[in-house]
């Protein structure tokens, strides 16, 4: 059962399977393990990074497709949602109307994009995404009375999943059955069935083939694979989940804006996280959104620690100020790529082939 359900990809490596198994039961039981509303949220976006970076390692890690578009898609997801729920009030219907339109444009836009660009080399290719990317950040901020502009757009949830809907007026092991706990378990189910479904995508005939242009375009096309199609339904495979992700998030946040879904910020924190995980490993993409979501939200709480702690030392405690967190994250990052240069998952598993 265990095997069908990751599709035979195990972890190939004791601490990694130990660890992919502490982060899935953290992320299952966060409301009651981490009470507090900044580590709900926490955990609410490491659950839509997870989605967010597993697609855009399909494209790159499994493809060998380097896209800075991958946002854009990610955007269309979160419009989706908040366009519909703004037209059409508050309700299920929205929702998914939303997600259905949000899904047709990107799965429009992938394959234009895949057709039409695809067949040029991959530097190119990265131009004209990036270029597309912005030109539709660009739009969105301009439609303002499609988009809300710079602005945004706040709108409402259906009733079942906003802050005030109560399921029991008794706590459950100290924590409040409300509408926001429905969003996170809403996220979490969502974010599994998606990985999992990614899991066997990649580890189907198609994502062997996949892997093989990855390795040598040339030989892949020789032997007879069409690399052109391929590569272009990973594209829009991708964009599909970057949308699911998209539309996970403007659920929890209630809120979409330019800056949000759409910022090139969000495309490099995803460039990181893939990095740092390991590139062409579904399972980097938990580890890597772990690590990268947590460091982003609480290295300046330590950093405050460390500056409170070291008040004695101003030199120390100047290097160690808040305000310093990115320099930092910074270090700390490329220390994780020097010393795991094929990512977490990536080392682990070459540790276990060494042994």
């Amino acid at each position: 059962m265990l095997s069908r359900l990751l599709s035979n990809d195990f972890p190939r490596n004791r601490v990694l399977a130990v660890v992919l198994v502490a982060l899935l039961l953290a992320l299952a039981f966060a409301p009651f393990l981490f009470p507090g509303v900044k580590a709900l949220s926490v955990a609410a976006k490491v659950l839509v990074f997870i989605v967010l970076v597993a697609s855009f390692d399909l494209l790159l890690g499994y493809t060998g497709i380097v896209s800075f578009a991958h946002t854009m898609f990610f955007g269309i997801g979160a419009y989706g949602i908040a366009i519909a729920s703004t037209r059409l009030g508050p309700g299920w219907t929205a929702l998914a109307v939303g997600l259905l339109l949000a899904l047709a444009l990107s799965f429009v836009l992938s394959l234009a994009i895949g057709l039409f660009s695809l067949r040029v080399k991959a530097i190119f290719f990265a131009m004209i995404t990036l270029a597309v990317a912005t030109a539709f950040q660009t739009l969105a901020s301009q439609l303002s009375e499609l988009t809300g502009g710079e602005d945004g757009l706040t709108f409402k949830m259906p009733e079942a999943l906003s802050p005030g809907f109560q399921l029991s007026e008794t706590p459950f092991l100290g924590v409040t059955l409300d509408g926001r706990l429905l969003s996170y378990y809403l996220l979490f189910f969502t974010a599994l069935l998606l990985v999992l479904a990614l899991l066997r995508i990649v580890n189907s005939p198609f994502g062997r083939v996949l892997q093989a242009i990855r390795e040598n375009e040339f030989r892949a096309e020789a032997i007879g694979y069409r690399v052109v199609v391929y590569r272009t339904t990973s594209s829009v495979l991708s964009a599909l989940f970057a949308t699911m992700a998209g539309a996970m998030l403007a659920i929890w946040l209630r809120y979409n804006g330019p800056d949000t879904s759409l910022s090139f910020e969000i495309m490099l924190d995803v460039l990181l996280i893939v990095v740092i995980g390991g590139m062409g490993t579904i399972y980097g993409a938990a580890i890597g959104s772990v690590i990268f979501v947590i460091a982003q939200s609480y290295l300046q709480d330590l950093l405050k620690l460390g500056s409170d702690a070291t008040a004695g030392l101003p030199w120390l405690s100047a290097l160690l100020s808040p305000d310093r967190w990115l320099l930092w994250l910074g270090l700390l990052f490329v220390l994780s790529v020097y010393y795991f240069p094929t990512g977490v998952v990536g080392r682990l598993r070459a540790l276990s082939a060494r042994a």
